[in-house]
């Protein structure tokens, strides 16, 4: 029911459970109020991860979490900073401050054309100022971090445009092309591959085009479950409005509280509830993108066509280089009656391994079912708050339980988190059969709570790093999807080749651990989680970066994927021909070519931008040289 369209107003139908036609226009096609303003920086951290009113922070010698919004609020952690002092020898400086917004910001490169244009033949609002392009110049990997922390950015968006439509981005790019303006597009700057990092070798002006302002849900048919969203619109409030009319789209990616719909299709992005509801690929029934020679879109919105390649999938993955994503015809279901939490504890990540296997071979996979290793386990359960002294004997009870009676060994036990949504019966009768399995590997149930403590503790993790950034230790997270019989293999080489790096720089406090987070018919997504503690090194995160380099290329000659939803951005660019092969790299830049001729877009992302091999290589050496 999408049909093309040169006004912003669009006529929205919807059908009632009576089966008559109803126009919603006014109802539906609106502005979504976002838990994200337009002035960003007043509600999110400019310098790190989440919002402002939440952070891990050291108070005498304990670190705490404030913050009303995630159930660690308000709480001590003595035995979280317990494992930080076992882990990285570190005792909490609690003098220790987050950094404050630079006095300076480097000067705008201007092209005249370009901004006379902007400001009298469009209305799209656009700003100078230099918090607006500081917190617009960058996305959430350690380097970027650490670059902001330090002042390092050279190159920092020229100037911040915010459309409010499909027709004002068409606009925009044709004016970026005609004056030769590089452009990229920014969601919720949640990116962990570099790909909305301003390319800082870039010599024409740059404008960040933020999709904030497109944000509106334009229609919903409730007969055919589709629904059309703006792109801009962020997780939360698109599930938010869509449970006001007791329906959920389910895609719940770990970024989904600050990341948008168009980054999601930028990035084929995954979420924890794919087993039931798909990554952003199987959701997907349309996409709408401007490009320089165009807007690329499939006139039709059934459910499947046969004619010639899905250009959905053109898009899907491309990050920004090909044009701008401004609308999505998304799937819709009605919203679960029933949603359950539910762990499991195993003897060793190997038995776990097999249960994950068996699962997704019998394919009665939960909404999400995600294990930890022991490495993660410790973690998870010292980020539990300190116990009165009754809870913590039944704690004591629970693990004479597990270790004596149980026989399993603490140094090795591992942990699922279980979610179950459905109908009552269906969910019972997943859980019987999932506990069934688990315990045909040794594996027995740990309840409800811990499950949802599990989940949610998805969403806090991601604060640990700048806490972390501020006490002297860098860590960030990489992933990847492997075939099953590689799995444990994979795990085993990447955290040996980590060690080993780790031994070779004399580096003594770190971590490294993995967690099995999506399943498929032929093999898994792993999740890695990388830290150490640096001491007189003075670029601790160049050492960083080598160090994880050398695990992707471990992960590579595992038979492991470059990503499995972070994307390649910039920071895997190196490894991207060769996972395409020469062809598939020449089939992607006649594509660029043609879609921008000028190569406007995202440069850097995918295929390093050419002026930057050479250095690259030479990079690449001197890193080498020093390990």
């Amino acid at each position: 029911m999408l049909t093309k369209r040169n006004t912003v107003t669009t006529q929205v139908q919807d059908t009632s459970p009576e089966g008559t036609s109803v126009a919603l226009d006014t109802r539906l096609s609106r502005h979504v109020v976002s838990v994200v303003p337009k002035k960003r920086q007043e509600v999110l951290r400019w310098y790190g991860w989440g919002y402002n009113d939440s952070e891990f922070y050291g108070e005498q010698g304990t670190i705490c979490f404030k913050g009303d919004k995630y159930p660690l609020g308000g709480c001590e952690l003595p035995n979280f900073t317990k494992w930080a002092r076992s882990k990285f020898d570190l005792y909490v400086d609690s003098t220790k401050e987050y950094p404050q917004l630079p006095q300076k910001y480097p000067l705008p490169v201007e092209n005249a054309g370009f901004l006379n244009e902007l400001r009298s033949c469009t209305k799209v609002e656009h700003s100078q100022e230099g918090v607006d392009r500081l917190v617009r110049c960058h996305g959430q990997t350690l380097n970027d971090i650490y670059s902001l922390w330090h002042n390092k950015f050279r190159r920092i968006p020229d100037v911040v445009v915010w459309p409010r439509c499909h027709d004002e981005v068409v606009q925009l790019v044709n004016l970026a092309h005609k004056h030769n303006v590089m452009m990229l597009p920014y969601g919720g700057g949640t990116s962990v591959s570099g790909a909305v990092t301003c390319p800082q070798e870039e010599q024409r002006m740059i404008c960040v085009l933020d999709t904030s302002q497109m944000n509106r849900m334009l229609w919903l048919n409730r007969e055919n479950l589709t629904v059309c969203f703006e792109s801009g619109v962020v997780g939360q409030d698109l599930e938010r409005v869509l449970r006001e009319q007791n329906l959920t789209v389910g895609h719940e990616p770990d970024s989904y509280e600050f990341s948008t719909l168009g980054g999601w299709v930028a990035t084929r992005a995954s979420g924890m509830k794919k087993n039931v509801y798909g990554n952003i690929e199987d959701l997907v029934v349309r996409v709408r993108m401007v490009t320089p020679t165009g807007t690329l879109e499939r006139e039709c919105s059934a459910p499947r066509v046969s004619c010639g390649p899905d250009f959905n999938h053109i898009i899907l993955g491309s990050e920004g280089t090909l044009g701008v994503i401004t609308e999505v015809v998304l799937k819709v279901r009605p919203l679960p009656p029933v949603q359950r939490f539910g762990s499991l504890v195993f003897p060793d990540f190997e038995q776990g391994v097999l249960f994950m296997r068996e699962v997704a071979r019998r394919r009665c996979q939960p909404a999400s079912v995600r294990l930890m290793d022991n490495e993660q386990f410790l973690l998870g359960q010292s980020l539990k708050p300190a116990k009165s002294w009754l809870a913590s004997c039944l704690d004591a009870i629970k693990q004479r339980y597990v270790t004596a009676w149980k026989g399993i060994d603490l140094s090795h036990i591992c942990a699922a988190t279980l979610l179950f949504e459905g109908e009552q019966k269906e969910v019972q009768r997943q859980e019987a059969l999932i506990y069934e399995i688990a315990s045909k590997y040794k594996g027995f149930s740990a309840g409800g709570q811990n499950g949802e403590r599990g989940y949610v503790f998805t969403f806090v993790i991601a604060y640990i790093r700048d806490f972390a950034l501020s006490q002297g230790i860098v860590a960030e997270s990489f992933e990847t999807s492997v075939p099953w019989d590689r799995c444990c293999l994979l795990c085993r080489c990447v955290k040996q080749r980590v060690v080993s790096e780790c031994r070779k720089l004399n580096i003594t406090h770190y971590t490294i651990s993995a967690r099995v987070t999506q399943t498929y018919d032929a093999g898994a997504c792993i999740y890695f989680y990388f830290g150490f503690r640096y001491v007189n090194i003075p670029n601790p995160v160049e050492v960083f970066e080598a160090i994880e380099h050398s695990a992707r290329e471990e992960i590579l000659d595992c038979g492991g994927s470059l990503s499995h939803h972070h994307g390649v951005g910039k920071i895997r660019s190196h490894w991207y021909k060769n996972s395409v092969t020469e062809t598939g790299s020449s089939l992607y830049t006649a594509a660029k070519e043609h879609l921008d001729p000028r190569n406007i877009f995202a440069v850097g992302n995918l295929l390093p931008a050419p002026d930057k091999l050479q250095h690259e290589k030479e990079q690449s050496a001197a890193i080498k040289a020093k390990l």
